[in-house]
């Protein structure tokens, strides 16, 4: 039998489920990776927690308070979903509570509020703190990693990797706190995307040195719900040209999150061009792997279809497709994997490098208003 972890929720939205989901369906992974176990959620909105005591048996505790969540001995760790504004307050409570700690993105509204979630993290070494980022553990990502560490690519020419949605190509979407600056900060489509971005990048150790920022707020207003309209201030789309440094010599590095981009629904990618091979993945095409081998002066991109070959396996067969909820599961295995003090293969997002993503987004907003490259 597994080793469990009584997991509480902070947050009963959109990725509050998906964990939930993840949780119910720990026998799919086969490597005696202790399971979480939700007991108990926290959510000021009612209907959003019955959800959670409807469908997930565990939960025995529902509150619209997380300090009385917080308070609880039963209580060994807790997964936070919550606006940006509320990331500082929350975080630190859950560290100083003593409970281990996945939060979302961008991990802090903004650097000072990331500066000070990073200080709870420091005084208490013996918890594990990580940041959500499920997209590199598509299995096509992962061969993609795995060439990384492997150095196939050779010398880097250049780094490309993006997020995209188009859904507020529809004018007519109301605002939502991520539209508005006082809840979602100043970093925009960036803070909200840009950690999903830059996971692989930082992982493989390619120092961001400077930025050149195009941020774009598109559409400056929207329906407010109430038959009114409401300002919307945040960064609809963000392209960031960097130089990035390897190995003692640098290449350009491209990050995009754009919430505007036609055709687009949940599509995230990252490309690497090297002297020696090229690789690419999409999830617009999950389950293939793309590469070239290059040759004299002619190089041809093969597609290969990977199929269900995850980084921890499962009782899928690989001819199988894999999709989101499958990376959103085999996320939760690198953090439970981690949480008991073994070592995974590719890890979550870790508080350090949010310090950096934050240092990025810093600068990126520098350049845009002022028209400049700016040094990290």
């Amino acid at each position: 039998m597994k080793k469990s972890v009584n997991f509480g929720v902070i947050g009963c939205g959109l990725m509050g489920r998906e964990f939930a989901s993840a949780s119910l369906r720990w026998a799919h992974l086969t490597g005696g990776i202790p399971a979480p176990r939700i007991v108990g959620v926290c959510d000021p909105d009612a209907g959003a927690c019955r959800w959670f005591a409807e469908n997930v048996p565990t939960v025995e505790h529902v509150t619209g308070d997380y300090r009385a969540l917080l308070a609880r001995d039963d209580v060994e760790a807790v997964y936070c979903a919550v606006p940006h504004n509320l990331h500082e307050e929350i975080y630190c409570a859950v560290i100083r509570a003593g409970k281990h700690l996945l939060g979302e993105k961008p991990f802090g509204i903004d650097r000072a509020a990331n500066a000070n979630i990073l200080r709870a993290v420091a005084e208490h070494p013996e918890l594990v703190v990580r940041c959500a980022s499920e997209f590199p553990y598509f299995p096509g990502c992962q061969q993609l990693i795995r060439w990384i560490e492997e150095n196939k690519f050779g010398r880097i020419i250049e780094v490309r990797a993006g997020f995209y949605h188009s859904s507020d190509m529809d004018l007519n979407k109301p605002v939502n706190w991520k539209r508005r600056v006082e809840t979602n900060g100043a970093y925009g489509c960036m803070g909200d995307l840009g950690v999903h971005t830059q996971h692989v990048p930082f992982r493989a150790g390619w120092r961001v040195k400077n930025v050149f920022a195009k941020l774009s707020n598109i559409v400056t207003e929207r329906p407010d719900g109430k038959g009114g309209t409401a300002p919307c201030d945040t960064w609809d789309n963000a392209v960031l040209v960097c130089d990035a440094e390897t190995d003692g010599y640098e290449f350009p590095m491209i990050l995009e999150t754009k919430r505007m981009s036609p055709g687009s629904t949940n599509e995230w990618y990252i490309t690497v061009h090297g002297l020696s091979c090229s690789a690419k993945f999409t999830t617009n095409d999950p389950n293939a792997f793309f590469y070239t081998q290059s040759w004299d002066h002619e190089q041809a991109w093969c597609r290969v279809g990977i199929g269900c070959k995850p980084l921890f396996p499962t009782i899928t067969g690989g001819i199988f497709e894999f999709g989101f909820s499958d990376a959103i599961l085999q996320m939760w295995a690198a953090y439970m994997l981690e949480m008991s003090g073994e070592p995974a293969a590719f890890g979550c997002f870790t508080p350090e490098e949010t310090r950096l993503s934050h240092s990025l987004l810093d600068a990126a907003c520098l350049s845009h208003e002022e028209g400049r490259k700016v040094d990290l």
